[in-house]
């Protein structure tokens, strides 16, 4: 199965922290999705849900703001919710 690493943070500790087959995440001019072997790029995140699945399951957390980092198959997310 084609998966990435996600692992999302805040102040008060872990969010999430899964393997995942793709996450949207709400992008400064418009939601993008990454998907296995995605460019690697650094971002800033603006007020949304970060949706994600896992297991055939879309799970959703909102968030006020963040960035995000996805590189070698991992998507690192920092964020305030």
């Amino acid at each position: 199965m084609d998966e990435i690493q996600l692992h999302i943070l805040s102040p008060e500790g872990t969010l999430v922290k899964k393997a995942v087959s793709l996450v949207t995440l709400p992008g400064v001019v418009s939601p993008f999705t990454v998907l296995k072997d995605h460019a690697a790029l650094v971002t800033a995140l603006v007020e949304g849900d970060i949706r994600y699945v896992a297991s055939d399951k879309e799970e959703r957390l909102h968030i006020q703001e963040g960035f995000v980092e996805v590189r070698d198959n991992q998507v690192k997310v920092c964020v305030e919710v």
